[in-house]
């Protein structure tokens, strides 16, 4: 399959790469390095992706910013980060996405245990992912062609324990190859309008 990895060049983008490899033609984006480079918050570069790689069999994204901080000091300005970038940037991504796909294909964005299991500073990415789950399950019984839309949720990486650990205190981490695992259940798989839960 020809299989399109948006955030290629991240910790879960590159173990997802590394999974797939073997038995796919991959072509790998990020917003400033890797083969090619798509701004997700821009219609014009999203557009301009898919226009340069053509149909694909599967699109991965694992990309998007949100924003940190106590909410009692959160402006709706701070709180619109994740909705113009985590959220709508791979929203954006499906619907200019699907259609350039091939029969058949599939999509898979990325939510995270925050939308279930909320963390003290993690308002927006709580509802950033909590939407980006809603709208898979809505997604999945509208796309033609037998396309198909899942999504992955992680819990805290181990590679970032050294970094995001003290915002997840008690939780279980997980190694990116484990997580990897769920995008290929999506991209190899049947199934339609799934969240994996990587916990």
């Amino acid at each position: 399959m020809k299989v399109l990895i948006i955030g290629a060049t991240g910790t879960v983008g590159a173990a997802v790469s590394a999974a797939l490899e073997p038995r796919h033609q991959l072509l790998r984006a990020g917003k400033t390095s890797g083969e090619l480079q798509v701004d997700i918050t821009d219609d014009a570069s999203v557009t301009a992706l898919f226009e340069r790689v053509g149909r694909v069999d599967a699109i991965v994204s694992t990309v998007g910013k949100m924003h940190f901080g106590p909410l009692t000091d959160m402006t709706a300005q701070q709180f619109n980060i994740g909705l113009q970038d985590k959220l709508l940037g791979q929203i954006r991504i499906a619907l200019i996405g699907q259609h350039y796909l091939n029969v058949g294909g599939s999509m898979t964005l990325t939510s995270g245990i925050v939308a279930h299991e909320p963390i003290r500073n993690g308002a927006n990415a709580s509802s950033v992912n909590a939407a980006l789950e809603g709208f898979v399950r809505g997604a999945a019984i509208e796309l033609a062609q037998g396309a198909r839309i899942n999504a992955v949720s992680p819990t805290v990486l181990t590679e970032s324990l050294a970094a995001y650990g003290s915002s997840f205190p008690g939780f279980e981490s997980v190694p990116a190859t484990r997580v990897a695992q769920a995008y290929v259940r999506s991209v190899e798989g049947a199934q339609t309008g799934r969240v994996y839960n990587v916990w």
